[in-house]
């Protein structure tokens, strides 16, 4: 019995932590919303009426605790650069931000500008 106490403990203040944390995010988020033109900061997509929840804050500290009266902290994303941003975080975070540090492996034999010379020259 005082196992199962334990777990509806632990349930009951994951449920209570992601409600304080569902309602400080609408709070945010309404106001960023009327402080910004409803366009991604990232790829300039304008998002309106059912898209508009695609629309999200990013925080530019990454502390969602910091959110100052003038939204000087966020900027609005669509879910897809926003996902990227935090990718990018995450492989800095695992890399190193010159991706230097990159486990060994296959190097990239990908070489984009591989015959642009033999184009060009055949364009003329």
């Amino acid at each position: 019995m005082p196992q199962n106490k334990n777990k509806d403990a632990i349930t009951d203040i994951i449920a209570e932590a992601k409600k304080h944390q569902q309602e400080r995010e609408k709070t945010y988020r309404e106001r960023a919303l009327k402080l910004f033109p409803h366009v991604c900061g990232r790829c300039g997509r304008e998002l309106s009426g059912k898209k508009l929840k695609e629309l999200t804050v990013h925080h530019r500290d990454h502390n969602h605790d910091n959110n100052p009266p003038d939204g000087s902290n966020w900027e609005l994303l669509c879910i897809y650069c926003h996902d990227n941003e935090h990718s990018i975080l995450t492989d800095e975070g695992e890399y190193g931000s010159s991706g230097q540090d990159r486990p060994a492996g296959r190097p990239s034999t990908f070489k984009a500008f591989a015959g642009l010379e033999k184009l060009l020259k055949n364009g003329k």
